[in-house]
């Protein structure tokens, strides 16, 4: 895409997701169903947190795509590096991860993770908008216009650290609260949420990976930083 055509695209789903994002904070905790505990709020969902880990992605790729069209080289090096590296080990990973691990268990039994009582509470253009529309971006992004990865090990060291993060987070809330994230952990044992744990490490290991392979697959090796290098730089 040309830069300005970028800009526009960034531009607008930066809006969406912010959009998006406020329209799930306008959901009263008091209108939730008991199931729903107050504890965190909506902070201890991973579709709420990527909704806000998109707008912050694309808010930064805005900004690089106006720093380039003015040719602000220095910053927007800077934002560029951070922009792939968003992508790379978090907003690419995050979204499919999202996507495949809703769909797939709200199809088997939507009690284990979208109980049937939100459906009162959270129209179904916003469960789609939290759910489906997130990877068909992540994709489109992809096609749009290329990104440069972390090494390997670095790649997957941050995006292991997140993760650990937000495992943390929700075993913080069941210590503090006696109650799970999601009505799924329920039914394991320690064990079985130990090797529940572990399969979606893998998943989104492999989400990585493949993130990674369309990324080269598209754009091939030519990775680009910026259209107007300096000359023998």
């Amino acid at each position: 895409m040309a830069i300005a055509t970028l800009a526009v695209y960034h531009s607008l789903v930066f809006v969406w997701y912010v959009f998006v994002t406020y329209s799930i904070s306008l959901v009263r905790a008091e209108d939730r169903p008991s199931e729903v505990f107050l504890y965190g709020r909506q902070w201890k969902y991973l579709t709420v947190l990527n909704l806000v880990l998109q707008a912050v992605f694309y808010g930064v790729s805005f900004l690089a795509d106006v720093l380039r069209l003015i040719k602000k080289l220095q910053s927007v090096k800077y934002i560029i590096s951070c922009r792939d590296l968003l992508f790379s080990v978090l907003a690419f990973p995050v979204a499919t991860f999202v996507f495949m691990s809703f769909w797939v268990l709200y199809t088997y039994n939507r009690e284990l993770v979208y109980p049937k009582s939100l459906d009162g509470i959270i129209p179904m253009w916003l469960n789609h908008a939290m759910h489906t529309v997130v990877l068909p971006l992540a994709l489109l992004e992809i096609f749009a216009t290329p990104h440069r990865y972390p090494s390997k090990k670095k790649g997957l060291i941050l995006l292991g650290f997140v993760s650990l993060a937000y495992l943390s987070w929700v075993l913080w809330i069941y210590s503090v609260t006696g109650e799970w994230v999601y009505p799924l952990f329920t039914f394991f044992s320690p064990m079985g949420l130990a090797a529940f744990f572990c399969s979606s490490l893998v998943l989104i290991v492999w989400i990585y990976n493949t993130g990674e392979f369309l990324n080269r697959m598209i754009w091939g090796d030519s990775i680009v930083i910026l259209e107007y290098k300096r000359k023998g730089k």
